[in-house]
């Protein structure tokens, strides 16, 4: 198990900490250098530097992706820790150094879930060890030293934060935002004693989900295999409003026209994974042959029997959305 600090500015973090209802953030690097210092479920602490050089938050990782700015804005929109596209285009110039950048330029995309950020007078110290020249980050182990007192003290600090009056399983790692009491008494020299680390089910947001779902499908529609990104959508199969989830086995990654008309109704997926149009679509529209041609044709399915969709999740929309 391991913790990764990673280096950000005073700006991501203000605008970030404004942010209500914040389920996830885009931790994201002016170059498209991957990040594979962690597992999903392995937290990420937010260390600050021009001169703060403290821990500011943590969250928890989810994935990354190389996406365009334009992607990112349209997945995370103010979650980016600017106000908007234009903002991160500047941002993203000025750490570039003089390369041209535009919507269309590259990112790192680093998407934390449940992320804290502590107020300035809960900062907590960077952690033992670190070095001033450390230019985007450092991976600790958390089960000692420095890394393993890191875990505690964000713990210990999310608990005074955010307390509850009954504890859920106190002898394990909290949640990030949960505010689960620690076991023991909690202080700056003596941090709380929590339970070994464990990996965390990153629990995504709308940004990661549609991410997860792309990429599972190889960023092309499972009918059409139409692979021109700014088209192609994560589609909830059961929505998230009707008790859905943002897991992956609960989307299908669909061209938008044919996404409308999965929510809609008129199109659905049989227990085969074969494409499936309602007659209503003729009856109400007198049209919709493109879509017929279709009939009965597989979809592409991810190749991770894991990110293939949930037989009960399809049978719900076939029940209870489906116009047949």
């Amino acid at each position: 198990m391991r913790g990764y600090v990673g280096n950000t500015d005073f700006e991501w973090y203000q605008h970030l900490r404004t942010l209500p209802d914040l389920d996830e953030v885009n931790f994201w690097k002016p170059s498209g250098a991957v990040f594979k210092a962690l597992k999903p479920g392995e937290p990420f602490f937010f260390r600050l530097k021009k001169g703060r050089n403290a821990v500011c938050g943590y969250g928890i990782f989810a994935r990354f992706a190389q996406l365009p700015i334009w992607l990112a804005w349209d997945a995370f929109g103010p979650k980016n820790g600017v106000a908007n596209m234009q903002a991160l285009i500047r941002r993203a110039a000025h750490y570039r150094r003089g390369q041209d950048t535009s919507p269309s330029t590259l990112i790192g995309c680093i998407i934390i879930t449940q992320p804290v950020f502590f107020p300035e007078d809960a900062w907590i110290p960077e952690p033992g060890g670190w070095q001033p020249n450390i230019v985007s980050g450092k991976g600790y182990p958390l089960t000692e030293g420095a890394g393993l007192a890191l875990w505690h003290r964000a713990l210990a600090r999310d608990v005074e934060l955010n307390p509850v009056a009954t504890p859920a399983h106190p002898s394990q790692p909290t949640l990030p935002g949960m505010g689960q009491p620690a076991v023991g008494t909690a202080t700056p020299d003596q941090p709380a004693r929590f339970g070994a680390p464990q990996l965390v089910r990153p629990r995504l947001g709308q940004g990661a989900f549609r991410l997860a779902v792309t990429e599972a499908y190889d960023k092309a529609c499972a009918v059409t295999r139409e692979h021109s990104l700014p088209v192609i959508e994560a589609a909830h199969i059961k929505p998230y409003s009707d008790g859905g989830e943002h897991i992956v086995t609960n989307g299908l990654a669909l061209r938008s026209d044919i996404h409308r008309l999965f929510d809609k109704g008129y199109v659905t997926v049989d227990e085969q994974h074969r494409f499936v149009v309602s007659n209503r679509l003729r009856e109400d529209f007198d049209n919709g042959k493109i879509y017929y041609e279709r009939q009965g044709q597989a979809l592409y399915l991810p190749g991770r029997p894991d990110e293939r969709p949930d037989a009960g999740f399809l049978a719900w929309h076939r029940e209870q959305v489906f116009r047949g």
